[in-house]
């Protein structure tokens, strides 16, 4: 008697076990929960002007910072008065930013920071905007040519140096007289 009740306590053990496995182990009823991507963030706009490299409006992540808008319009230009901006300030959207130049260049003086283009070598002249290595040596190789510029504007007359880049650097350049 002992015996039979093991092996009946033992088939309802079995009986429940398979049914415990086959319950889990099937196919889940119903349809599916879709899952959504977690929300990006829109971009904010900020416009930048001043002394930067490429003034202009650019689109950001929101969350950035002063810093991230001065190097998506190409950093600061030499005559920029970069410690008067705070760099780690957030931006918002819509916000602006003036980066001011500094007072001896706002006064015309001739601050010791322009480039002469007289005397100038070929890594200082490489520091203005839009002059590459190449422009830089083609300005050396036309002071030589023709002796030195009397006027900023004379640099037009260099290959390469057009309209639009002058007037990109014509607030950064002397010719020392």
């Amino acid at each position: 008697m002992k015996t039979t009740i093991n092996i009946i306590i033992g088939i309802l053990i079995g009986v429940l076990l398979a049914g415990i496995i086959w319950n889990t182990a099937r196919q889940p009823s119903g349809d599916a929960v879709p899952l959504r991507p977690p929300p990006t963030l829109a971009p904010i706009s900020v416009h930048i002007n001043g002394s930067v490299v490429s003034p202009g409006v650019y689109d950001l992540p929101e969350g950035s910072r002063v810093t991230d808008a001065i190097d998506a319009a190409g950093g600061f230009l030499p005559i920029a008065d970069s410690e008067e901006i705070n760099l780690a300030a957030l931006l918002k959207d819509g916000a602006q930013i003036n980066i001011e130049t500094r007072s001896y260049y706002d006064a015309g003086g001739g601050g010791t920071d322009r480039v002469n283009i007289n005397t100038a070598n070929l890594d200082e002249l490489d520091t203005l905007p839009g002059i590459g290595p190449s422009t830089a040596q083609a300005i050396i190789d036309y002071r030589r040519q023709f002796g030195n510029f009397q006027r900023t504007d004379e640099l037009t007359e260099v290959s390469g140096i057009g309209p639009a880049t002058y007037d990109r650097i014509k607030d950064l350049i002397t010719t020392g007289n």
